[in-house]
Formats: C-alpha cells, structure tokens, sequence
C-alpha cells in the first residue's frame, strides 16, 4: 500500500511539472503566429463580444466596419490585408450573399469568455488544467500498481498533447476538453448496473458530444460509435427502456449541436447549409494508401491509436460494464478512422479527438470496474473490524 501511495505521488508531481512547463510556455505564445484560421475563430469571438450572443452569430464580412479583421491580417503581412473580398476562411453564401466565416462558432464562443488580446493561452491554460483535474483525478481512483502506472503514464501522456498538437489548431483545446468529460461519463454509464437505465447520464454524453460539433465538424463522428451501440442494443432487446436511452442521447446530441445549426440559419441561409461553400479542403473521400502512410509516419497519432485499440481488445475479456466500453469504442474507433483514412488530407492532430475520447473512457472503464471490484471487500473488511 505504501509503495502504491509513493508511485502515485510520484506521478502526481510529474503531473505538476508538465502543467507548469505549459503554462510556462503558454505565457510567452504570440496570438498573430500567422495562422489564418486563427484570426477567423478570434474574429468570431470579436463578433460575440461586440454585439452578444445572438448578434454575435452573424459573421458577415459587411459587419467588419470597426477594421478589427483588416487588423488582424494587416499584422501577419497577409498581401490583401484591405481587400475584404478575399479575406482567407471566408466564404461567400448565394443563399444570403453573405461572406461569412466558414467554421462552425462554438471556438469563437469559448474565446470570447476571455478579454481581447488575451484570449487563446488563458484558454488553453483552462482547458489544460482542466485535464490535468482529470488526470488527477483517474490517479486517485487507482487500487493497483498496474492502474496506477495506467493512469499515471496516460495522464502525463494528455497533459503533453494540450500543446503539441493541440496547439495547432484552436478548436483542439475545448474538444479535448469535452473528451475527457465524455469518456468518463460513458465509463460511468456502462459500467453501472445496466437495470438502472441513467437516462440523465446518457443525455449528459449526447450534449457533450454535441458540443464537440460546435468546435469542428469532423467531431460529429465522435458520437457514431455511440448511436451505432444504442441501435444495436435496442434491436436486440425492443424495448422501451433502450428506446428512452436512445431518444435521450439523440435530442442531447441535437441540443448540442444547436449553435451550430443556428449559424447555419443566419449565414448560410439554412440550418442544412453548410458555410464551407467551395473551399478547396473539402473534398470527397477516397481512399488512399498515400493518407494512410502520412498517419502512420506521425508516431503521436500511431501510437495514441495502438495502444487504444489495443486496449480495447484487452477490456473485451473483462467482465460487464468494462466488456461494454470496449465494445462501444471499437466501434467508435473502426468508424472515426475510416472516415479519417479516406478524407484526402492528413494532419498532426486529425485522428487527436477520438484517440483522446477512447483512452479517456477505456481508463476510467477499467479505473471503475476496479473499485466496484475492490468495494465488497473493503465492506467485509470493515465489519470484521
């Protein structure tokens, strides 16, 4: 027991230390790194802090009459930094025609919480801290030496990727925030007594990983696992229950998603419109062998997928509820990567997100089997005392 108390103290500092050498760094980042998709996403959050919430939403490139954008490009040498039709991230809607922002609002709304000028390391170091919370957390949880070397090597491991690669690109930061509550909420669930329905539960994961949407597009596939387990689980039983379960988590989802369908609405011209419009780094999928080596090349991306899917082949052959998580994050994995190994274009930080939300579940997944485990004789113990 006191070997198990020193390890975890150990890890607890390491912990610490990663966080500090972040913020650290976090201090010292420049918000014009040259980054167009940057200036897009604190534009945003310039439009939520100028004109509220619901006025915040219309990111028209005619509102930009206090210069803030010109700006913004003028200070990274964009060539066309006062031509306001060929502003980069931009798209121009034949619905409205509007010229309009093209990602979904949901990083311009987490930015605009912060002040001007001092928005994305405040955040990061948030969303950064907030995963170390978790982390923490996962290590106080573990009973074994194994867990505590699980959860202490993942939790160093997570707090490293909140700036390489979640740096590179903003919307990284809150999604990895949103995947860590997420996986121990679906840990939680399927690994509760499943005569207990947790419909609460379920429709809190659903919202979560709606919001994810808000932040990227490509995390809508976060939640494909999720209804592809609801769907098999309720033909295989019918039953109103399972039905419940299912409804839940669909309308969260929907809820969760709801920002961006609203901008949809006010820039596009309709909830079912994308404001992607023609950008060039839309493209249809088709698989490619050229993508596939570009993933694998990237030891962070390998390695994060490896070991969660070796992990949830592992969690097969455990009872109950930890059998269950695995079986939903295969799926989850099988389907994320599919889409990722055949979307023509490959980066640091793509397969990031459901990597993250996989290890995350799969940890607490078995972090909370091992108590359920240990609980009963911890109960014997005490009466004999």
């Amino acid at each position: 027991m006191q070997k198990i108390r020193t390890c975890k103290a150990v890890f607890a500092v390491l912990f610490l230390a990663v966080l500090v050498g972040h913020f650290w760094t976090m201090l010292r980042w420049n918000e014009a790194r040259g980054v167009y998709d940057d200036i897009c996403y604190l534009r945003q959050a310039h439009l939520f802090q100028r004109f509220g919430l619901v006025g915040g939403f219309d990111t028209n490139l005619a509102r930009d009459d206090d210069g803030y954008l010109k700006a913004k490009l003028k200070a990274i040498d964009y060539p066309k930094w006062d031509d306001t039709t060929d502003a980069p991230c931009h798209n121009l809607m034949p619905a409205t025609g509007k010229v309009v922002i093209q990602y979904p609002p949901g990083v311009g709304l987490v930015l605009a919480l912060f002040p001007p000028g001092h928005q994305v390391a405040p955040m990061y170091m948030l969303a950064t801290f907030v995963v170390f919370g978790f982390a923490l957390f996962a290590l106080s949880l573990a009973r074994t030496a194994r867990s505590v070397l699980m959860a202490g090597t993942f939790g160093c491991l997570a707090i490293y990727v909140m700036v390489n690669p979640v740096k590179a690109s903003y919307s990284m930061a809150p999604t990895a925030v949103v995947c860590v509550l997420a996986g121990c909420l679906t840990a939680r669930w399927l690994t509760s007594p499943q005569s207990q329905p947790r419909i609460g539960l379920l429709a809190s994961i659903g919202f979560l990983l709606g919001l994810t949407v808000d932040f990227r597009l490509a995390n809508l596939f976060l939640a494909s696992g999720y209804c592809m387990f609801l769907l098999v689980a309720f033909l295989a039983e019918r039953t109103m229950p399972r039905f419940l379960q299912g409804g839940a988590f669909g309308i969260a989802l929907l809820a969760g998603v709801m920002p961006t369908i609203v901008s949809y609405a006010v820039n596009a011209g309709s909830p079912f419109a994308s404001t992607y419009g023609n950008n060039p780094d839309v493209r249809p999928l088709d698989f490619s062998f050229a993508v596939i080596r570009d993933y694998l090349a990237d030891p962070l991306q390998t390695l994060l997928i490896v070991v969660g899917i070796a992990s949830s082949i592992w969690l097969l052959r455990q009872p109950n509820g930890a059998r269950r998580v695995a079986q939903l994050t295969i799926a989850n994995l099988a389907i994320n990567l599919a889409f990722f190994f055949t979307y023509p274009i490959a980066t640091p930080y793509y397969t990031i997100p459901i990597s993250l939300l996989t290890l995350w579940s799969l940890l607490f997944a078995g972090l909370f089997q091992e108590a359920a485990e240990d609980a009963p004789e911890a109960a014997a113990w005490a009466e004999a005392r």
